[in-house]
């Protein structure tokens, strides 16, 4: 499983999404997601916080360009065809070579929740995953009560499989997560 270089111009476009790898010209728009999204995502995942910073955002595209060189993980921001404004982020990370399988994960802006972005995402980073990487399985690991994303994995067509014990760890803690499974086959054709 490997992946070839990506240009600098490479996307994945499906209206009304634009995602593309990580950038530093990124960081502003990722810090002020990140800011106003403190009481949605912030429940969900630790990183976004009342403290988030311009450095730490900078440090998380650092982060995501060098995992991409290495192909260890493919994070991308999305954004909004029309206004460009950076609403969440999308990606492909925990690649196991051997059994050809990532974990799929995505994060949509508390003023843009409802819209259907985090599924239209998810499926154009699966597509990618499946096609572009060889992936033979995706996984979606979601806490139990995060109704919001049990749904996006949901319409994405993952089938639920399990709840696993402490899968999650978070805050300090241990959590039980609902994983989903995604093959080729259970996408919808209509991504790209």
């Amino acid at each position: 499983m490997s992946v070839e270089p990506i240009s600098p111009a490479w996307e994945l476009v499906e209206e009304p999404l634009r995602l593309r790898p990580w950038q530093r010209r990124d960081a502003e728009g990722l810090f002020e997601a990140a800011r106003s999204s403190v009481a949605s995502v912030g429940r969900w995942l630790p990183w976004c916080h009342a403290g988030y910073d311009l450095d730490q955002a900078h440090a998380w595209i650092s982060h995501c360009q060098d995992g991409w060189s290495r192909g260890e993980h493919f994070a991308l921001p999305i954004f909004d065809l029309r206004t460009d404004e950076l609403i969440g982020g999308c990606g492909l990370n925990q690649l196991n070579h051997q059994h050809r399988s990532a974990n799929l994960g995505y994060w949509v802006r508390q003023s843009r929740h409802g819209e259907g972005i985090a599924t239209r995402a998810a499926a154009l980073v699966a597509h990618f995953g499946f096609e572009q990487l060889g992936l033979i399985r995706i996984e979606i690991v979601v806490m139990p009560d995060n109704h919001a994303s049990l749904r996006t994995a949901e319409k994405t067509g993952a089938h639920f499989e399990a709840v696993a014990r402490h899968r999650l760890w978070a805050n300090g803690q241990a959590h039980d997560a609902a994983v989903y499974g995604l093959t080729p086959a259970d996408l919808p054709q209509s991504a790209q």
